[in-house]
């Protein structure tokens, strides 16, 4: 029998906001399942959510003309997937694919692109755990440029 699964605010993207900021983030919240192989973002679909990953591993992937798809990289559970819903014209910009099962959160844009009268904190908040996702994720996509370097040699 698998482990449950842990609940919304125990996710490491939002570890450490209050009970209310969790509650402002997540005004549209809703579970989300795909199985292996399924698409759950599709290069040039609206980008209408932020998936907090729980478990699975989902492969970021670009159509190459001619090639067909090409992997820039992997994510698991504790990572966060879709960021284009933050600027306009808040559309897709990669396929997401299931390698495996995934479970995950679908926070709603709406909830997440603008600022709270009622949390004036939930803005920078939310910005500095994204800046420092997008700095987690620069570091392992030169990783691997450099694994991918070092073994043309």
């Amino acid at each position: 029998m698998a482990s449950p699964l842990p609940p919304l605010e125990e996710h490491p993207f939002l570890r450490g906001l209050s009970p209310e900021q969790v509650k402002a983030i997540a005004c549209d919240v809703r579970e989300v399942s795909f199985p292996a192989g399924a698409l759950l973002l599709r290069e040039g679909d609206e980008a209408h959510s932020l998936f907090l990953l729980r478990s699975g591993r989902v492969s970021l992937e670009l159509t190459v003309p001619g090639q067909g798809p090409r992997q820039l990289e992997s994510l698991k559970a504790g990572d966060i997937l879709g960021l284009s819903w933050l600027f306009p014209p808040y559309r897709w910009h990669l396929d997401a694919r299931a390698v495996e099962p995934v479970e995950a959160f679908a926070l709603g844009a709406a909830c997440l692109r603008g600022p709270s009268p009622e949390h004036p904190v939930l803005e920078p908040a939310l910005a500095m755990r994204l800046l420092r996702q997008l700095y987690e994720r620069l570091e392992r996509v030169r990783m691997q440029r450099l694994d991918v370097y070092e073994a043309a040699r």
